[in-house]
């Protein structure tokens, strides 16, 4: 795996961290008297006459959980982190946590120190820590390209993989270098790209000085990985195996235990633990905060339906979530009582084959479900499938199973993480593009989770939802 930075300069992090937020600590006193006077400030704090000391266990005790908690968060892993944004969002989920963290040390401690205080504390540590890094980047970066550390790579293999792995390897431009390929297919040895058969591989890691060497070979050439292997046993190179798991697997891989036992998996989730703590935190807060303003709301929305078609009030569907697994998942009613029966009247198969069962002016939706419908109203009782931990705020749709039958292999991908209220798809198009022919941009939001594209998502999804394109 490639290192960003050395060991040594992940001990000088984190001594570098731990001095500055030292220090941020024990400035704060003098801020918070100097921000005093300042003029949107001066209303809302209590005025000092000078700075409070402040206990020297505290200005301690802080620096050292926050800098454990960015270790915990990776912040400190060279193997990972290469490009700077996913370096300054586990900066910024550590700062978060160690906010939550700090606090509750505060209460039990020291109830002596001031809120304001407190943030200041926090928005000048995660200032600080966020400005000593932009320089460094630059500073390595620039060392690396003068030392000519830039890892020279070769990927054995031109095939689906391979250019698989060659994408992969262009988003860290700044540490790897791809010269090229070797192929045994004469076709593929046509192309400019392709340096030769895999019988020239040694000569060419010799000649080219090449530091890493990428094995993405598929299943039936696996007969010459073991020569190929053996022919560089003695060249100071790295031999890295990209297995071609890819016609096996739909969902993410990794390595784990299986009864003490390395093996692959397969079907692993594609979001880390980590990952997925911070997704299922975030989904309860923000879930539980909404719920109590929506509740009476929902309340208005259950009577209307009661008075205009009768109960049922709510629809209790069976969908396909998360790895396959069947849940029910809640919905108010916007259709009439035997709406399933009469799904033949808006079901069609368009030019390709693909079952569109959606339509903007479907006989079966009551008065009251299109309101619902436009305003993406009869959602709001899927806040709870959030609670009960069957969907996530964000993530591709819960799909019908009847329609995940009729899904191509690789469209059940989607299906690799919590599904969601709303989603990368719906921001995009919402009912104007069927779930089930644009998995694609389910796909996007896989590849490219954060917790951050959550928050862009909901937000969009709040302008999406105003303006009713696709609600139907």
């Amino acid at each position: 795996m490639v290192d960003r930075f050395s060991v040594n300069f992940s001990v000088l992090s984190i001594a570098l961290d731990t001095l500055v937020l030292a220090f941020v600590v024990w400035a704060s006193r003098f801020v918070r008297v100097a921000a005093q006077t300042w003029p949107l400030i001066e209303r809302w704090v209590q005025p000092l006459a000078g700075p409070e000391p402040l206990p020297w266990f505290l200005v301690l005790a802080l620096p050292v959980v926050w800098v454990l908690i960015m270790w915990n968060m990776a912040v400190y892993d060279g193997r990972k982190n290469l490009r700077v944004v996913d370096e300054f969002t586990a900066l910024t989920l550590s700062a978060l946590l160690a906010g939550i963290a700090l606090a509750g040390m505060l209460y039990l401690t020291y109830r002596q120190m001031s809120r304001f205080q407190f943030v200041l504390i926090m928005t000048m540590g995660y200032a600080a820590l966020l400005t000593w890094r932009i320089p460094a980047r630059l500073l390595y970066r620039r060392y690396r390209q003068a030392a000519g550390k830039i890892r020279r790579v070769l990927i054995a293999g031109a095939g689906p993989v391979g250019r698989q792995v060659a994408e992969t390897l262009e988003e860290h431009a700044d540490y790897l270098t791809l010269l090229g390929f070797v192929d045994d297919d004469p076709q593929k040895q046509a192309l400019s790209e392709v340096l030769g058969s895999l019988d020239d591989l040694r000569a060419l890691v010799q000649d080219l000085q090449i530091d890493d060497v990428v094995f993405a070979l598929p299943l039936r050439a696996y007969a010459r990985l073991n020569q190929a292997v053996w022919n560089l046993h003695d060249l100071p190179v790295h031999i890295w195996i990209v297995p071609d798991y890819f016609q096996w697997t739909l969902h993410h891989a990794e390595v784990a235990e299986f009864g003490g036992l390395p093996m692959l998996d397969v079907r692993a989730s594609a979001l880390s633990r980590g990952q997925r703590i911070v997704k299922r935190i975030f989904d309860i807060v923000v879930a539980s905060v909404v719920l109590v303003p929506l509740l009476p709301v929902m309340a208005l929305i259950a009577l209307a339906i009661w008075l205009d078609d009768g109960p049922p009030v709510l629809l209790r569907q069976t969908r396909v979530g998360e790895n396959n697994r069947l849940f029910t998942m809640y919905k108010f009613r916007t259709m009439v009582k035997n709406a399933e029966a009469l799904r033949h009247l808006v079901e069609r198969v368009d030019e390709q084959g693909n079952l569109i069962h959606k339509h903007p002016d479907d006989p079966r939706v009551t008065r009251v479900g299109r309101f619902l419908r436009r305003w993406s109203l009869d959602e709001l009782p899927q806040l709870f499938n959030v609670l009960k931990g069957d969907m996530s705020l964000v993530g591709p749709r819960p799909e019908l199973p009847y329609l995940v039958e009729k899904y191509k292999p690789w469209q059940r991908k989607r299906f690799a993480v919590p599904q969601g209220i709303t989603g990368w798809w719906q921001i995009h198009g919402r009912s104007d593009k069927p779930m089930h022919l644009h998995t694609e941009d389910d796909l996007y939001y896989i590849q490219n989770y954060s917790l951050w594209l959550d928050i862009k998502i909901l937000i969009r999804t709040f302008w999406v939802v105003l303006r009713g394109k696709g609600a139907y």
